[in-house]
């Protein structure tokens, strides 16, 4: 490893701090702790705004009148719906499969029916007008795939749903209440987009070779499966679930540091002073512990924190304050990582439509480090 990195001093292992393209969708911040989508301040997107106001800016490049806002909502109810093919495929896959599996396979098997599916993959209305319908069916392929997966009947979309609203309908089957809606819409606005991060950036390499929105969509939700990318959530809370109760926290959190076990929901490579979604996400998680009169994980919670900044100097990330925001609200914990695609598909739709207007095909360098000029022997004489 030190030959290479005397011969190639700019070699950064996984490509940590290298730049590798130029975008105007969102902007990191690690010293100040801020995360911008299109130079909007992602706490006021959530505070006062909504996910398909984030969503229009995302795909649309600036914030909705109320007119555009009306206008995206109506087409967004239009096509929450989707193809019969795509239930029958969810339900052919094995009960065992993960949630993750299921949202994969229903992208793969929604992209043919998209009315504008065969449009060159350089046609932006074409490309704006997929993107649209793939925010619109996320929530319902992950809600109803989730109902398939319990051998229950999916659910028709109510078209005056947002998108928070139709994904706890299906999941839970009942109309949810505002405050639920505003939780779940609040997160889904802190985790639609984040940059090159992998997911991201595998969407930006597929379409870089023009391939189709959907294949994008697709090779980034493969992506996210990965436990080192998406997952974090589910994993952070089956750790609270373990530590049991406010009373355990400390001593937990501390075997946990002595013995080097992972903690999960802590750290993240681009935020060395904490992550900014993560301080929103945890005033919005404790006030519905409060609402649900169960501030059990927000107790847990302000105690591993405390103790990992104290002794570690390490923050939460997002995924830790959304994991027992979903369980208050009743999700179960598999289908943590799939919400996150529920949100994230409008900046993956973003990520792709930049690439395209501007593409040249991703191809980086790699280091050779293998064997070189060896004499081909004969099969006989192996």
């Amino acid at each position: 490893m030190s030959g290479i990195a005397t011969q190639y001093p700019n070699y950064s292992p996984g490509l940590e701090g290298v730049p590798a393209g130029i975008s105007s969708i969102s902007e990191i911040d690690s010293d100040r702790s801020s995360l911008q989508y299109r130079g909007y301040d992602v706490h006021d997107l959530a505070e006062f705004g909504s996910y398909e106001q984030t969503a229009y800016l995302l795909i649309h490049k600036k914030l909705p009148n109320e007119a555009e806002l009306e206008a995206f909502k109506q087409r967004l109810g239009a096509e929450r719906e989707v193809p019969e093919a795509v239930y029958t495929a969810l339900a052919a896959l094995p009960k065992s499969a993960h949630p993750m599996d299921s949202i994969r396979t229903a992208y793969s098997v929604l992209a043919p029916f998209d009315p504008d599916y065969t449009a060159p993959s350089t046609d932006a209305a074409a490309n704006v007008r997929k993107a649209e319908r793939i925010v619109a069916k996320a929530s319902t392929m992950v809600g109803n795939g989730h109902r398939i997966r319990q051998g229950l009947d999916p659910i028709k979309p109510n078209p005056a749903h947002g998108t928070a609203a139709n994904l706890l309908h299906l999941v839970t089957g009942a109309e949810p209440v505002p405050a639920t809606v505003k939780t779940m819409d609040a997160s889904m606005t802190l985790y639609a987009e984040h940059g090159f991060n992998a997911s991201t950036f595998a969407c930006r390499v597929t379409v870089s070779t023009l391939s189709d929105l959907y294949s994008g969509i697709v090779t980034g939700i493969g992506t996210l499966r990965g436990p080192l990318h998406g997952g974090a959530n589910e994993e952070a809370m089956k750790m609270i679930l373990e530590i049991g109760s406010p009373d355990n926290a400390e001593h937990w959190i501390r075997d946990a540091l002595a013995t080097k076990k992972k903690i999960m929901g802590f750290g993240h490579r681009e935020y060395k002073k904490g992550d900014s979604r993560a301080f929103y996400m945890s005033k919005v998680a404790n006030e519905l512990g409060i609402e649900k009169g169960n501030t059990t994980y927000g107790q847990i919670a302000e105690i591993l924190e405390h103790v990992m900044l104290t002794e570690k100097g390490i923050y939460p990330n997002v995924d830790f304050p959304a994991a027992y925001a979903y369980y208050l609200l009743g999700i179960p914990i598999d289908l943590y990582t799939p919400i996150f695609v529920v949100a994230r598909v409008a900046g993956y739709s973003a990520h792709a439509i930049e690439q395209l207007e501007n593409n040249r095909l991703i191809r980086p360098k790699a280091i050779f480090n293998g064997d070189a000029n060896l004499a081909y022997v004969p099969l006989s004489d192996r």
